[in-house]
């Protein structure tokens, strides 16, 4: 790493620019006496805020608010200090300068959480959601950064890891009297808590698909033929006019996107052009974007006109976008238009008029769809009518459950890689196991699988891998 640990750092730890309160702050052997140097008052006790004005020789920088935090009761177990000055780019800009004037240097990205990490108050994947507390965007992504802060996914691999290398340490153990033919680990037993920490492992490799939606958004397509509603959709679902609504067939020709939270949640919705033969290239190239964007979605909703539905267009256009793992709402839209004796009877708000109807003319479709586990709803995007539902089952399909402040949950790849690292080399280690092979492959196969979820807590680490985490935190964390 190209970080020199025993300086004393520098960086502004807030935004420089227009707003009442900037801060700036040091860590470091020696950064209280470094900023009384330059301080009118005097830093005394620890976490005790004292007031006073920075100097550099007679000039006045600013008036500010100095607030020590000695070692090893600080973020980075080091003295710190932060000065609290007018939120000024001008006024920041001259205090960084005159503190590393005086023997502080200015920090690289990360530097502050780095050294919180290798001094020990926090381990690797409790960094990484540091910056992902910094990056949230919605409650759910909030809560998840903040589990993971409290040691959520590190006291689980804390735990799986010394089990395995209680067994391990047996196993080498035996290599070391390879001669007199003993035999210190139960055979049984290990391949018992292999299949116990391989069915841990899967349940946590399961969650990074919702973690992953919940960190980055989930994008939602609105796709179906033209006039089918679905812009009024997205203007209704974002109660603002964003898509352009025309009986004109046609009209959306590109995509168009929103974002709506539900329930702490964030999804990316994208209006699309109508799935129909093209009359010209642009709305070709609209066409082909639909496409294009709803196979890349978690979610799509097809949307359709109650009142000249066709089955069989419904279940070619939903199968032909449809992709492996993707969640389906059929939608249908213009439940405000008045029935006739003729009318889709789906219509009817009448759950038994429903399944009378879906039972005579959509029994084939539905089977597979249900199969598919796709969801059918109707709505009135014109009039808002069941948008509650709709809202309801979209987030149903991704959560199916009520997320817990106690549940683990994998939000980052680099976690999701070490575990399916760690699973795939214990399924190696029990395979060889079973075979009865020699106990020094199982032992390399289980230290791989230690190696990889020690990649995790950063029990076991690389400068490359450090330098690539920290080089994405901001300027002063």
């Amino acid at each position: 790493m190209s970080y020199q640990l025993d300086d004393i750092i520098v960086a502004p730890a807030t935004v420089p620019g227009t707003g009442a309160i900037g801060i700036v702050r040091l860590s470091g052997e020696g950064c209280i006496s470094l900023v009384n140097k330059g301080f009118t008052g005097k830093i005394g006790e620890s976490h005790k805020a004292i007031y006073g004005f920075i100097k550099d020789g007679e000039e006045t920088i600013d008036e500010v608010m100095v607030t020590a935090f000695k070692a090893p009761k600080s973020y980075t177990t080091e003295d710190m200090v932060e000065i609290s000055c007018h939120a000024s780019s001008y006024i920041m800009q001259k205090l960084i300068e005159l503190l590393c004037k005086h023997g502080g240097r200015s920090a690289e990205p990360g530097e502050f959480t780095l050294r919180a990490f290798l001094n020990g108050r926090i381990d690797l994947s409790q960094a990484e959601a540091v910056a992902d507390i910094i990056a949230s965007e919605n409650e759910q992504s909030h809560k998840l950064a903040l589990g993971q802060l409290r040691g959520g996914i590190s006291n689980e691999i804390i735990k799986l890891r010394q089990e395995l290398i209680d067994f391990a340490a047996l196993i080498e153990l035996e290599l070391d009297f390879g001669e007199e033919d003993v035999e210190f680990a139960d055979r049984e037993k290990l391949q018992n808590l292999i299949l116990k920490i391989q069915s841990l492992l899967s349940n946590l490799i399961s969650t990074f698909a919702l973690g992953n939606a919940i960190k980055k958004g989930i994008n939602t397509v609105i796709a179906g033929r033209p006039n089918a509603g679905k812009s009024t959709l997205l203007n209704a679902l974002l109660k603002e006019d964003r898509a352009i609504v025309s009986e004109i067939a046609g009209t959306t020709r590109d995509t168009i996107e929103g974002i709506l939270n539900i329930n702490g949640i964030d999804f990316r919705f994208i209006d699309t052009a109508g799935i129909r033969d093209a009359t010209d290239t642009i709305e070709k190239m609209g066409i082909e974007k639909t496409m294009q964007k709803a196979q890349q979605s978690t979610i799509l909703i097809y949307v359709y006109d109650v009142t000249s539905v066709d089955r069989d267009e419904i279940d070619k256009d939903v199968m032909s976008i449809y992709q492996e793992g993707m969640k389906v709402i059929i939608l249908g839209n213009k439940m405000d238009i008045p029935m006739t004796m003729h009318d889709n009877p789906l219509r009817h708000h009448d759950e038994a008029c429903m399944k009378e109807y879906k039972a005579k003319n959509w029994k084939a479709i539905d089977d597979k769809w249900k199969e598919m586990n796709f969801v059918l709803d109707v709505v009135s995007a014109k009039e808002g009518t069941y948008l509650d539902r709709l809202k309801e089952n979209i987030y149903k399909l991704v959560v199916d459950t009520q997320l817990s402040n106690e549940q683990t949950i994998v939000t980052n790849a680099r976690h999701y890689d070490s575990l399916h690292g760690a699973h795939d080399s214990l399924g190696k280690a029990l395979e060889n196991l079973k075979a009865n092979i020699s106990g020094d492959l199982v032992a390399m196969d289980i230290r791989h699988s230690l190696n990889y979820l020690g990649e995790i807590t950063g029990e076991i680490n690389s400068d490359d891998l450090l330098e690539s985490i920290f080089s994405r935190f901001c300027i002063g964390k």
